[in-house]
């Protein structure tokens, strides 16, 4: 029985193995290196959080670290990872065993072992479609990085405009409580009418209900900023920035560099190369495989003159071919071409749509730049010197009490107006790093408003 394995043993050694430790590439090493960490390390950022001023840079650090959607596109990049290595593999061979006959000295053993082999190229479509869906896969996690980059820049942003806000109605309170006691000492000086005293009071009584407001703002975006590295309970105090400075108006050439390599389109051409390799592999179906066998058959032998028998080997080689005759794979294949051009639609699509979104935010970002630009250099200027000096006239006596309220009102409106402009400026340059992706960087270039 010997020589019935031997040419089992030498198929055998011929036959790719099943199991193979796939090595690790510097692209999957890098990327299990900035791989966003498990609970624990979210725990740890949440400890890390400083419990007084918090910066930008720390901020976004944080929200890298610790933020679950991110490890979630972390996870599925690792999936496809083992997805490409199974798209590899090769067929496993088939071990037989056949007896004919149980009678003993009729029994004919066959030992047979069988390899599929495709053809048409199907292991290496199917190993280039498991690799575009990695490369997507790595492209929404930098997609996702990019993303909540820009939400933490704007988030932060609110936050340092909603302080601003905050101190404004706290310096309102002040200066209505201050209108509020000079309206009562003339009052009872004889000067003016109970009248005015008790519209001073009002007037404070409303500078009260923003404050509130304000207080109310700032508690939310400190929670949504800190809710992005998934504490739902800030620690830090404040943020430390410069409110005043404004995001830089890209270029059109810049703009339309940026465009090319937008995560959107991004991972809409990679859905096409996806989607090409598929209809490849389909295509490669139709193209039937072959299975070669080989093994070894112990027969027993013809009774001799004498009236002894005696069994002998045979080598058994067989090759088997599937005739496509019912099942050509028609349906697949134009499954396959109608979603490889739906692709191409998407992303058209795609196309078109980012072009729109970014004209729209780039415009908002130009308007709003120019708002704020506009108010500060025009309006904020006049609004303090009239309300200077209206309030020094009131103390006076020479101008009413309606007089520096109105001032008053027009110089906090106008310091509204500002706040507002910067907070869109902001939100509008964050949209724009959303849609075209950012470049890395912790924080957005900003200019200071002229003054």
């Amino acid at each position: 029985m010997r020589t019935l394995f031997v040419p089992l043993a030498v198929l055998a050694l011929a036959v790719p193995p099943a199991y193979s430790q796939t090595p690790q590439t510097p692209q999957t090493q890098s990327q299990a290196a900035v791989a966003p960490l498990s609970s624990s390390s979210r725990l740890a950022a949440r400890t890390l959080e400083p419990a007084g001023p918090l910066t930008l840079r720390s901020a976004v650090a944080m929200v890298l670290q610790s933020n679950p959607s991110l490890a979630a596109a972390s996870r599925e990049q690792e999936a496809t990872e083992g997805a490409v290595v199974q798209a590899g593999a090769w067929p496993n061979p088939v071990l037989g065993a056949q007896l004919e006959d149980l009678r003993r000295d009729n029994r004919t053993t066959t030992l047979q072992l069988s390899q599929p082999i495709e053809l048409g190229g199907k292991r290496a479509a199917r190993v280039t479609a498991a690799e575009r869906a990695r490369d997507q896969a790595a492209s929404a996690l930098a997609a996702r990085r990019s993303e909540l980059r820009a939400s933490t820049v704007t988030l932060f942003f609110d936050v340092l405009t909603a302080q601003e806000r905050l101190r404004l109605a706290q310096d309102s309170v002040g200066l209505a409580q201050t209108a509020t006691k000079a309206a009562a000492n003339r009052v009872m000086a004889g000067k003016v009418s109970p009248l005015e005293e008790t519209r001073a009071r009002v007037a404070e009584a409303g500078v009260r209900v923003e404050l509130l407001q304000a207080e109310g703002t700032l508690r939310s975006a400190r929670q949504q900023l800190a809710a992005l590295w998934g504490n739902p309970a800030p620690r830090f105090t404040q943020v430390e920035g410069a409110v005043d400075q404004l995001p830089t108006l890209a270029s059109a050439q810049d703009v339309e560099g940026r465009l090319f390599a937008a995560p959107v389109l991004r991972q809409a051409r990679l859905e096409v190369e996806r989607r090409e390799a598929l209809t490849s592999l389909e295509q490669a179906k139709r193209i039937p495989d072959i299975t070669v066998s080989l093994g070894a058959k112990r027969v027993p032998a013809s009774t001799d003159t004498e009236g002894a028998s005696s069994r002998r080997n045979q080598v058994v080689v067989g090759l088997s071919v599937l005739l496509p005759i019912f099942d050509t794979n028609r349906g697949n294949l134009a499954e396959a071409l109608s979603r490889e051009e739906k692709a191409r639609d998407d992303l058209s699509s795609a196309e078109l749509q980012l072009g729109a979104d970014v004209a729209q935010a780039t415009e908002r970002l130009r308007s709003a730049r120019a708002t704020a630009e506009t108010l500060q250099r025009d309006a904020l200027p006049g609004a303090e010197t009239a309300y200077r000096a209206a309030t020094k006239g009131f103390e006076l006596g020479k101008f009413s009490f309606l007089e520096a309220l109105d001032a008053q009102r027009t110089l906090f409106q106008v310091r509204n107006q500002y706040l507002v402009a910067l907070a869109d400026a902001h939100r509008a340059a964050g949209e724009l790093d959303r849609l075209l992706g950012t470049d890395g960087e912790e924080t957005l270039h900003a200019t200071p408003v002229a003054r």
